[in-house]
C-alpha cells in the first residue's frame, strides 16, 4: 500500500499518473491529505472510481487522540497520539505571544539514553514516518481549532536518528501547497549526532538548529548522554563552529540544569571558552523532575545565567510551560504504557 501522504507533489503527481489520472489530479490529492483530509470519500473533486482506486491502493494516515491534557496555568496542550499499529508519541501545542508553537516527536521512543529523559526510559521502538511526523501539525491544528505557526523537533526521538525522514518532513510542511511553514518558523534539536550536524551544514537549511549540551566537559556529559563516548563534546562544538562557519546560522544550546551535576561555576566559564568565536544563545532548562531518574532541579539557575551573562553569552531561562499536565517528553506516553501493562497483568 502507498503512503500517499509522505510523498512529495511530484511523487503523488506521478503516482497518479501511473494510474491513468491526468497530472493535474495529483496537486488536487496533493492538498486534500494537507488539509487533514480523514479518508479519501472527502476529496470531492475526485471522481468517485477515482477514490475507489485510491482506497485499495493506498493508506491515509489519522491518528487517533489517545489522550490529552489542557493545563489550566497557561493553556498548554498535550496530545498523546496513537498511531495506526498501536504505538503513541506525544505533542505538545504552546502558546507565546508571537505565535503557536508545536513540539513534535520524530520516533517512538528513542535509543540515545540521556539519564535525566523520560522519552528514552523504554528505548526506541521505531522511526516515524514523515506522514506520522507531519500528522502531529496538522491533526494538533485541527483539533485546537489554533493555527500552527513555529514547529520544534524536539518531542520523542532524536532527529537526525532518523534524518532521512525529517529531511522528507521538513520537505512536504514547508510546501506552499501544504501548510506552508517556513524554515525560519522551525526548530530541530539534536543530543549531539556529528555526522547529522555536518549533513545539515552542507545543505544550508534555514532552520534553527539547536544542541543538546548538557554539560561542556566530556567527563560529565559521559555519565548523562551516553552519545558523548561516540562523538565527545570537542567533536561536537568543532562542528558547530563548522556548521556556523558554512551557514551563518546562530546554533542554541540546550542545558537542562541538573543539581550539583553540571551547575558549577567552573562549567558556565567552560561553555564560555568553547563559545569563542561563535554566537551561541544558551537556553537554560528548569530540569523536569522524573520518577525514574535520580536527578533533580538545579537551586543555581540564577547565578549560572549571571555568571554567562558576565561573560557575553547570551543566556535565558526557558519559561515552563505546562507544568500541571505531564510536562516532560515522554511522560505521558511512559504512563499510558505502564497502565496498559498494568491491564494486562490483571487480566
Amino acid at each position: 500500500m502507498i503512503d500517499l501522504k509522505s510523498q512529495t507533489l511530484q511523487e503523488v503527481t506521478d503516482t497518479l499518473k501511473a494510474m491513468g489520472e491526468p497530472a493535474f489530479r495529483g496537486r488536487q490529492v496533493f492538498v486534500w491529505l494537507h488539509r487533514g483530509a480523514r479518508s479519501f470519500d472527502e476529496m470531492t473533486n475526485l471522481s468517485k472510481a477515482l477514490r475507489e482506486k485510491l482506497k485499495e491502493t493506498c493508506i491515509l494516515t489519522v491518528p487517533k487522540v489517545a489522550r490529552k491534557q489542557v493545563s489550566r496555568l497557561d493553556g498548554t496542550i498535550k496530545y498523546l497520539w496513537e498511531l495506526a499499529d498501536g504505538n503513541c508519541v506525544e505533542s505538545v501545542l504552546m502558546q507565546y505571544h508571537h505565535g503557536n508553537t508545536v513540539c513534535i516527536s520524530s520516533q517512538v521512543g528513542c535509543r540515545m539514553g540521556c539519564a535525566f529523559c523520560a522519552s528514552t526510559i523504554a528505548g526506541k521502538e521505531r522511526d516515524l514516518t514523515p506522514a506520522e511526523m507531519l500528522d502531529q501539525v496538522l491533526f494538533t491544528q485541527l483539533d485546537s481549532g489554533l493555527e500552527i505557526s513555529n514547529i520544534v523537533l524536539m518531542g520523542i526521538g532524536e532527529p537526525l536518528d532518523n534524518m532521512d525522514t525529517v529531511l522528507r518532513f521538513l520537505e512536504l510542511v514547508n510546501h506552499p501547497d501544504g501548510m506552508n511553514i517556513g524554515m525560519r518558523h522551525i526548530s530541530l534539536s539534536t543530543c549531539g549526532l556529528v555526522p547529522g550536524i555536518q549533513r545539515l551544514a552542507d545543505l544550508g537549511l534555514q532552520l534553527t538548529l539547536s544542541v543538546s549540551l548538557h554539560a561542556p566537559d566530556s567527563e560529565t556529559r559521559s555519565k548523562i548522554m551516553p552519545v558523548n563516548r561516540a562523538y565527545d563534546v570537542d567533536r561536537l562544538f568543532d562542528a558547530c563552529h563548522a556548521y556556523f562557519k558554512k551557514t551563518g546560522r546562530r546554533i542554541s544550546f540546550e542545558y537542562a540544569m541538573i543539581d550539583g551535576v553540571n551547575d558549577h561555576d567552573w562549567q558556565a566559564d567552560l561553555i564560555v571558552k568553547k563559545l569563542r568565536g561563535m554566537p551561541g544563545h544558551v537556553n537554560l532548562i528548569p530540569l523536569n523532575d522524573v520518577a525514574e531518574s535520580p536527578f533533580k532541579p538545579s537551586r543555581r539557575i540564577a547565578a549560572f545565567q549571571r555568571r554567562l551573562e558576565a561573560q557575553g553569552v547570551t543566556a535565558t531561562v526557558r519559561r515552563s510551560l505546562g507544568g500541571d499536565i505531564d510536562a516532560s517528553c515522554g511522560q505521558l506516553r511512559r504512563k499510558a504504557m505502564e497502565e496498559a501493562r498494568k491491564g494486562e497483568d490483571s487480566q
